[in-house]
C-alpha cells in the first residue's frame, strides 16, 4: 500500500479527462489548486507589471512623466520605471534639430532628393512685397524644442501654431521689401529678420521652440510673368554692364586727359618763368651797359661794335673785302668769312666809321 495519499483523491487532476468537464470537477479543480493558482496568477501579475513598468527613453529624445495627469518629472534618455494605470510618458525629441518647410514637401531625401508642390503649398508661398508685386517664396524653418514641458502643456499642436507663426513672420518681413530684393540682393537680410521676428514671436507666446536658422529655398516670380521677369532681368543686367563698360572707359580717359593738361600746365608755367628771367637778365644787362656807356660813350660803343662783329663774322662764311677804287680786284680773305667786302667799309668799320 502506498504510504502517501493522493490529496486529489482517486482522480489525477492533471489527466486529461476523456470528455469535457463539468463545473463540479472545474469548481473542485480550483478548490483544490487554489493556492498554485494563486501563486502563478501573482508572479503573471507581476511579469506584467514588471513588463509595463520598464521603458526606454531614446537617445535624441526626453520624457516627461505625468502622475494621474500631472506633470511629474523630465527624464533623460535611458530605462526607467513607472507605475502603469497611474503614469504616463511622453517622449518628445529635444535632442534633435527638427525642420518645417514652406511652399513645398520632401518627398525623397536619397541621392536626388524629389519635391512635391501643390495649391496648398502655392498659397504657403505666394506672398505681396513692399511694391505690390507677387513673389513665391519658398522656405525652411529649422528648430528645436528648448522646453518640453512649455512644447507639450502650455500651447495645443505646437506642430501647427510653428507653421502659423513662420507664415505670418515671413509674409510680413518680405512686405518691406521689393520684388527685386526678394529675388537678388536683400535674401540674406530678408532671413535675419525673418529669424529674428519668429524667435521674438515664439518666446512671446511660450512655444518652448528656439528657432535655429531659416533657409530660403528658392524665390521666383510667378509662374505667368516669370518670362516677362526674366527679360526685365536679362534687360538690367545689360544696362549695368554697358554702364561698367562705360565707366572703366571714363576711369581710363579721364585720368590721362586730367595728367596731360596738368604737363601742359606746368610746361606753360616753365616757359613763363624762363621768358620772365630771360627778360630779367636782359633789363639788368641793359641797365648796366647803358651805366658803362654814360661814363665812356666812345669806348663802350667801339666794345659794343666789335663784340657784335665778332658775333656776325663767326657765322659767315669766307669774306672778301675789295677796294672799289683801285682798278684791279684785290681780295682780303679773312678765314672763316662768307663774301667781299669793300676796302672803304672795311677801313670805316675798323676806324669806327661806321656805326
Amino acid at each position: 500500500m502506498n504510504a502517501s495519499k493522493n490529496p486529489f483523491g482517486d482522480k489525477n487532476p492533471f489527466e486529461r479527462p476523456s470528455g469535457p468537464p463539468d463545473g463540479d470537477e472545474l469548481r473542485e479543480f480550483i478548490v483544490a489548486n487554489r493556492s498554485t493558482i494563486g501563486m502563478i496568477a501573482l508572479v503573471l501579475l507581476a511579469a506584467v507589471l514588471l513588463y509595463f513598468s520598464i521603458f526606454k527613453v531614446e537617445s535624441e529624445y526626453v520624457g516627461l512623466r505625468t502622475t494621474l495627469g500631472k506633470y511629474d518629472k523630465t527624464l533623460e534618455p535611458g530605462l526607467h520605471i513607472r507605475i502603469p494605470l497611474f503614469q504616463q510618458v511622453y517622449q518628445l525629441p529635444a535632442k534633435r534639430q527638427l525642420k518645417q518647410e514652406f511652399g513645398f514637401r520632401t518627398i525623397s531625401s536619397t541621392t536626388k532628393s524629389e519635391y512635391a508642390r501643390s495649391d496648398l503649398t502655392l498659397r504657403e508661398s505666394s506672398m505681396l512685397t513692399g511694391d505690390q508685386n507677387v513673389a513665391v517664396v519658398e522656405w525652411i524653418v529649422h528648430y528645436q524644442i528648448s522646453d518640453p514641458f512649455k512644447y507639450l502643456f502650455v500651447i495645443r499642436e505646437p506642430e501647427n501654431t510653428l507653421r502659423a507663426l513662420s507664415e505670418s513672420a515671413m509674409r510680413e518681413i518680405v512686405g518691406d521689401y521689393s520684388v527685386t530684393e526678394v529675388l537678388t540682393l536683400g535674401r540674406e537680410e530678408i532671413l535675419m529678420h525673418a529669424k529674428t521676428k519668429l524667435s521674438q514671436m515664439c518666446q512671446r507666446f511660450e512655444t518652448g521652440i528656439s528657432i535655429q536658422r531659416i533657409e530660403l529655398k528658392d524665390s521666383a516670380p510667378p509662374e505667368l510673368v516669370r518670362p516677362s521677369f526674366n527679360e526685365v532681368n536679362q534687360a538690367e543686367q545689360e544696362r549695368d554692364r554697358m554702364q561698367n563698360e562705360a565707366l572703366a572707359q571714363y576711369n581710363k580717359e579721364i585720368p590721362k586727359a586730367e595728367g596731360q593738361a596738368r604737363q601742359t600746365i606746368e610746361e606753360a608755367r616753365g616757359y613763363a618763368v624762363e621768358r620772365t628771367n630771360k627778360a630779367k637778365g636782359d633789363v639788368a644787362r641793359f641797365v648796366a651797359i647803358q651805366k658803362e656807356y654814360a661814363q665812356a660813350p666812345k669806348v663802350t660803343r667801339t666794345r659794343l661794335y666789335l663784340e657784335t662783329m665778332n658775333d656776325v663774322l663767326a657765322n659767315t662764311g669766307k669774306l672778301m673785302i675789295v677796294d672799289e677804287s683801285a682798278r684791279g680786284f684785290t681780295p682780303l680773305i679773312m678765314p672763316g668769312a662768307g663774301g667781299p667786302i669793300s676796302a672803304p667799309s672795311a677801313a670805316a668799320a675798323y676806324t669806327g666809321g661806321t656805326r
